[in-house]
This record gives structure tokens, sequence and C-alpha cells, in this order.
């Protein structure tokens, strides 16, 4: 289409333009951009081609005199100008984002940061749906995976919160479909206290148990001398050439042993891509409810005995998943939805393949040639709890605010009468991100696992040196997608926070999501909330 209304020609590939005034720039999908000499006409004279534009989710900014201010990868828009504060962390965050997706030829990613609450930037890169064109965008709608299992937890802690779940009775007593289990002759006791934490011994999607107990203890020597040589290298005492050659040795050796043999996403480092190797992320059966999900692994032995060790579990929380349901006295999935309300997460729904969901993004991985394909078709009833899950940024950036608006509000006493309570009480948040003994996190290094959350605690071991911040967060893998949501706290200061001149939620909160599998992202979503943390302190 061409147009000359502006008394200039002016192409636009998809046929949609418009004006206002001098200040504004004809607005072209698809094709060329040209400045727009009319004189100014008012709010109500926007061309029929703006309006156009801005419902398919065309974002239009002032000042788009340069040709070709559309052009490069798709985000479908001009980018508005950056939050006052924040440019530079959203220009540098952007930057890492695309050489992420560069790197890893990701679809499209979308991401979403708050400051304080407030939701500072959103915005997509790349296609939902790379064959029809369609851009990613805030609204875009992709699987949270293991971000699902974080949304469970919340459910757990308001349930214990009213009395009506016991974190350490047997599971039992809330589900007797569930047999009792013995381990190497002797009866143990699962609980949901255990359940949270992946300290049930329950398998993951591995059924051989002899292999994954086999790779357990070969990952458990390799993490233990690691350990050992770290301790020993932190000694004050300079050591001979000759040990410290030998430690340099064994911790190669460990390593070497831990990259060719662990497998799981509960060792480290972890192959993404092993894991998917396993058939049941590819169950394609439609489970009518939580408790008929329970028969794909209820009778299969335990890898181990509960309590003793750690071995990350997503039928951990499908089990979960059935005692929600049992202590709440309403079907899993009504109970999670009613939540999403109460928390006004109302584009966080069933990962369901019949159910028309708007916004919703296809899902992709790669074939053995390194080629981009469709991913293949699964149905996820089987875990809604741990990976079942579809959200968009603006959710799960409510959702990790409610958080930590619950984990903070106690701190605020002098305002404490004209703030609103939390969705949870400060101490249940606390007990939920302490830390839990025998557990580990495959993601990060530094951290731990608490309950349904990967927990970094604060720690600097020498002066000018590195600070580890506190903050939580949890990844998530499913066929087809990668995600992350991190949580950053602000350090508070007592006389601020008595001032009465600030309120919680303090803090940065991160949430990522990709429309791609085996995309590491925890280390990219601190990066960013680092920056971002920086700048709200400049």
């Amino acid at each position: 289409m061409r147009g000359s209304e502006c008394g200039r020609e002016l192409w636009a590939g998809a046929g949609v333009w418009g004006c206002e005034g001098s200040s504004w720039g004809c607005v072209l999908w698809g094709g060329r951009l040209g400045s727009c000499p009319c004189p100014p006409r008012g709010a109500g004279a926007w061309g029929w081609g703006v309006g156009l534009g801005l419902a398919l989710g065309v974002k239009v900014a002032a000042g788009c005199e340069q040709e070709g201010a559309l052009r490069g990868e798709a985000t479908g828009a001009v980018k508005p100008p950056p939050p006052r504060g924040f440019a530079r962390a959203i220009e540098s965050s952007r930057d890492l984002l695309q050489r992420i997706k560069d790197e890893v030829g990701a679809p499209g990613i979308v991401i979403g940061v708050s400051v304080d609450g407030k939701e500072v930037w959103s915005e997509g890169l790349g296609y939902a749906d790379v064959e029809n064109r369609v851009i990613c965008k805030p609204e875009t709608i992709m699987r949270i995976a293991s971000i699902s299992k974080c949304l469970t937890m919340m459910a757990v802690a308001k349930l214990w919160e009213e009395g009506r779940l016991d974190l350490d009775a047997p599971v039992q007593k809330y589900v007797p479909e569930f047999p009792e289990k013995e381990y190497e002759g002797e009866k143990v006791t699962i609980t949901t206290r255990l359940l949270v934490s992946h300290l049930s011994g329950i398998r993951h999607y591995e059924k051989d148990i002899t292999k994954v107990k086999e790779q357990k203890e070969k990952a458990n020597k390799a993490l233990k001398l690691m350990q050992d040589v770290k301790k020993s290298n932190q000694e004050k005492e300079l050591k001979e050439k000759e040990d410290k050659d030998t430690e340099k040795n064994d911790f190669a050796k460990a390593k070497s042993e831990q990259d060719g043999e662990a497998k799981g996403r509960n060792l480290k480092p972890v192959k993404q891509t092993q894991e998917f190797e396993h058939e049941e992320y590819y169950l394609k059966e439609k489970f009518e409810n939580v408790i008929d999900s329970l028969k794909i692994f209820k009778n299969d032995p335990l890898v181990f005995k509960p309590g003793s060790q750690f071995l990350y579990s997503t039928y951990g929380f499908t089990l979960l998943s059935a005692v929600v349901e049992r202590a709440s006295g309403c079907k899993f999935t009504d109970y999670m939805l009613k939540m999403f309300h109460d928390l006004d997460m109302l584009a966080t729904v069933l990962d369901d393949n019949e159910s028309m969901i708007y916004n919703r993004a296809r899902c992709y991985v790669c074939n053995k040639k390194g080629r981009l394909i469709n991913a293949p078709y699964v149905d996820n009833s089987y875990k809604w709890a741990g990976g079942g899950f579809l959200s968009s940024v603006g959710d799960l950036l409510k959702f990790g605010n409610a958080l930590l608006y619950s984990y903070q509000v106690g701190q605020f006493k002098n305002s404490a009468n004209k703030l609103l309570p939390g969705y949870l009480k400060p101490d249940t948040i606390t007990i939920m991100w302490t830390p839990v003994p025998n557990t580990e996190a495959s993601w990060d290094k530094d951290g731990k696992y608490a309950m349904g959350w990967v927990v970094v605690e604060k720690q600097q071991e020498y002066g000018f040196c590195r600070q580890q911040r506190h903050y939580v967060s949890h990844t998530g893998g499913a066929v087809g997608a990668s995600s992350v949501l991190l949580i950053l706290p602000e350090e508070l200061d007592s006389e601020v926070i008595n001032s009465g001149l600030v309120t919680p939620p303090r803090g940065v909160v991160v949430n990522i999501i990709c429309n791609m599998q085996s995309v590491s992202l925890n280390s990219t979503a601190l990066k960013i909330a680092k920056e971002f943390d920086k700048d709200k302190l400049a």
C-alpha cells in the first residue's frame, strides 16, 4: 500500500500507516518508515493505521523520524522510552538478553522486571509463533515449567497457616491411595515437609532405580571431593607446591567424573538435554484427576530413605497436589485457580491443549541437526503441580511481589496499622525461604533448596571481594519451554523502614520465559536483577 496523505510517499508492506502531527512519524508495519510533515491535528486525529497498529500490539513512540526504525529482529514495535531512572539497566539488560537469545537460537523470549512492587520493564524479543510470524509481547503466555512448584508451595503454605494441613503428618493421612513405603526392609514415613524439599526419595523421570542410585553415589563422591578441595584452598597456611598440584589434579578428576556421569537435574553440573531423553516427559495420556496420575510411580521403590538425601522429583509434587486436594476439600486445579484469582493472576491457567488460551505461544525444540522444529505434543495433566501451568511475565511479577510483600511487611512496624496484611504471614515466608539441610541446587552452586524455592544466603568471605546477596529463585524446563523467577529483596535499613516514607515490597523481581527448552536463565536473571538494583540505588 502507498499513502500520500502526508504529502509524501510512504510504503507499508502490511498496509498499516497513520500520522498525528509533526511530533509523530508515520507508523508502518513491515515496510519503510518516513517522517510526517503534516501540521498537528490534536489527539483525536490519529490515522486509521495507527489505531489498527496499536490493536495488533504495535507500540508507537514519538519521534520516529529515522527511516528503518522498525528494522532488525522482530520485536513488532518501536521501543517506548524506558522509565526514568532505569534507562541504563534496561539497555544493558536488553543487550544481554538478546545475546543469550542469539547464542541458543531461541525463537522468543519475554522478560518482566519490577522494582519495589512496580513493573518497570516488560518486553518480548523474537517470535511467539515462528510459522505465522506472531511476535512476542509482554502479554504472551508460555509454559512456566517448574516455576509451577513455587505456585503449589504457596497453596501448601496457605493451607498450613489455616491449620488444614500438617506438614509433618504421613502423606497417607490425606492420600490413603498412596501405599506405605519401606526402604531396605525398614518401614519409612514420607511427609509433606519432605515432599516440598525433594527429600522424599520418590523418583524423578528415571525409572531404573539402580541406575539412579549409582549416579547419585558417584555425584555425591565427586561433590564431596570438590568441597574438600575448596575448604583446603581457603586455609591461610601456604602449602607446598606438590600438595597444590595434587589438589588441582583431584579437583579436575572430580569435575571430569561429575561432568561425564551425573544425570538428572538434581546433580551438578547438569546437562538438561539428558533429562529430556526420558519417555515420561512425553506422556500423551490425559488424567482426569491428580489421584489417577499417582499410578505412574506410586508402586515404585524409593531411591533412598526419606530425609537422608536430595533428589529433585517432579513426581513428589504430583503427590503433593493430591495432599493439597484432600486438605483443601476441593479439586486441586480448582483450588489453584481460586488462589490465582485472589492474587490477581488472571493470565495463569492450566496447560490444557484443548482450551482456547489467548496469546499462548507455540513451543519449540531443536532436532539432531540443530534445526528449529515444533515441540512434540504432550499432555501435562500428570504433573500440574510440578510443571503444568501457563503464565505471563506480568502475572509472575505479581506473584513474586506478593511473596516479597508478605516477607517484609512485618518489618515495617511504624506503618503496621496502615498496611494490609500479606497473603502469607512473614514467619511463614521466612520458614519457606530457609535452606533445608541435605539439599542442593542444580542451577546455582551457591544455593540450597528450601521449600519449593532455592535460596542463596547473604555471605562475604573477604573484604572488598565478592558479596553474595540474599535472593530466592526457581528455574523451569519443560518440553519446548524454559523459565526463571528470581526475587532479590532489598537489604532494609532500620532507619528507613521506621521513617514511614517507604512501604513494602522493597526489592527487584525478574521473570524470564522462553519458548524453547534447555535454556539456562538463572544467572542471566541474577545479572539483570543486580543491574536494576544498581540503578535504583544510584
